[in-house]
């Protein structure tokens, strides 16, 4: 843990797993295409719950895409249950995907309210992938 600002930060980690997905697209008049995704996560480890994800997504013709997205957490982190709001950026080539994101202001619910953080994972397709949230709470 490391003090910044008198707030104490700690690391949680998560083994993610996507459970349904789906992907609409909205414009393919020319140039890469672009699609609405919905994904329905669960993590489990030290950060542990459920998530919906809605994202925009633009993919190119070599496979490789990038995307921006919402989604709202459900359940636990390092036992403190509620729920919260993480804005997401994405990049996938090659068949792996990495995304930084970060918990936007005043989305943090019950025992979570006053959240405040960023982090990321990184996976490839089909295998899961493993995030972590450095966070911490305003007063």
């Amino acid at each position: 843990m490391r003090m910044t600002n008198d707030a104490v930060r700690r690391t949680a980690r998560a083994t993610i797993c996507v459970r349904n997905s789906e992907a609409h697209p909205y414009d393919e008049s020319g140039g890469p295409e672009l699609a609405v995704l919905s994904l329905d996560e669960t993590f489990s480890g030290e950060w542990a719950g459920e998530s919906t994800v809605r994202a925009l997504q633009l993919r190119r013709e070599d496979g490789s895409a990038m995307m921006v997205s919402l989604q709202r957490f459900r359940g636990t982190l390092y036992g403190r249950r509620g729920s919260f709001v993480l804005e997401g950026r994405e990049v996938i080539h090659d068949k792996r995907i990495s995304a930084t994101w970060s918990v936007v202001p005043g989305s943090g619910t019950e025992e979570l309210a006053g959240l405040r953080g960023e982090g990321g994972f990184a996976g490839e397709f089909g295998t899961g992938s493993t995030g972590t949230l450095d966070y911490w709470f305003e007063g």
